[in-house]
């Protein structure tokens, strides 16, 4: 591992948090699809570098992301965005409080601002969901400045010197949107393709212990069969999911395994064409 991320490991890890809520600290578990990925992850977030991942639906983007809270031991903010993400969902609200018989005006504290004040992970989640006017609000967040006037309060508020940002993005799906280049050359981006070989294999025993190897073997067989398809252009990115395919390896230990890759794989594509293209596939595998 790079010395200089050990480095800042060691110290992210000395910072007592115990301030803020156990769960926000996110479990590891990622397994990297090549050498490189995790490291040059990390040492972007080292150097403060807002990090985007770009890869399909149950690819790994998020539990990279909780993997590195779990790595530095930094408690993380998630932002799932849409076409509702307004100011107020990122920043924070002002509401009426009583208290010894007077009323008062307080300002309740978002994420964004959250993890700008205590050094903790900011996670934006299918960031290109969000309506494009709603983000210029994070320009001076995510690049040199890394500060924001709260238009709120008018609060000036500087980023602790551990904050830091990740983003995620699934290209080209429904309701999508292309980031627009102002805010997109504030990342440094990385690909994060699906895992498959001895990877894949790895994620599915450490998930699934008591899967049998030959049930882990016919879902790998089945995995290898529907990312080629994808490659093709027959099936959609979602049919490869890493997410769906562990979903139906678990559901084969206690079904048989055509009703299972049914129900967590060929049932979530929209086209009926490629439901049918899955469900014969299964047929090289499973009798």
């Amino acid at each position: 591992m790079n010395s200089l991320v050990e480095q800042e490991q060691q110290k992210r890890k000395s910072i007592d948090h115990s301030t803020a809520d156990g769960q926000l600290v996110q479990e590891g578990g990622y397994v990297s699809p090549d050498p490189y990925l995790w490291e040059d992850v990390l040492v972007s977030v080292v150097l403060k570098k807002p990090v985007l991942l770009k890869g399909p639906s149950g690819s790994g983007k998020t539990k990279l992301a909780q993997t590195i809270s779990h790595y530095f031991g930094q408690p993380m903010h998630s932002v799932n965005c849409s076409v509702d993400l307004d100011a107020e969902s990122l920043l924070g609200f002002k509401t009426i409080i009583s208290k010894d018989g007077q009323t008062f005006i307080e300002f309740v504290e978002g994420p964004v601002i959250q993890a700008m004040k205590k050094g903790h992970i900011l996670y934006i989640d299918e960031i290109n969901m969000a309506k494009p006017e709603t983000l210029p609000i994070l320009h001076s967040v995510l690049d040199h400045r890394r500060m924001l006037t709260n238009p709120f309060t008018g609060e000036v508020i500087f980023a602790h010197e551990n904050f830091t940002v990740i983003s995620a993005i699934n290209e080209g799906y429904v309701g999508t949107s292309p980031m627009n280049e102002a805010l997109k050359n504030r990342f440094v981006s990385f690909s994060v393709p699906y895992l498959t070989g001895d990877q894949l294999k790895t994620v599915m025993e450490e998930t699934l212990p008591h899967s049998s190897t030959q049930l882990v073997e016919t879902f790998l067989a089945i995995g290898e069969d529907l990312r080629k398809q994808v490659v093709n252009g027959m099936l959609s990115d979602e049919a490869a999911s890493v997410r769906s395919l562990l979903d139906a390896l678990g559901l084969a230990e206690h079904i048989p395994v055509k009703r299972a890759v049914q129900y967590a794989i060929a049932e979530k594509l929209e086209d009926r064409i490629e439901r049918e293209l899955v469900m014969e596939l299964l047929e090289t595998w499973v009798k």
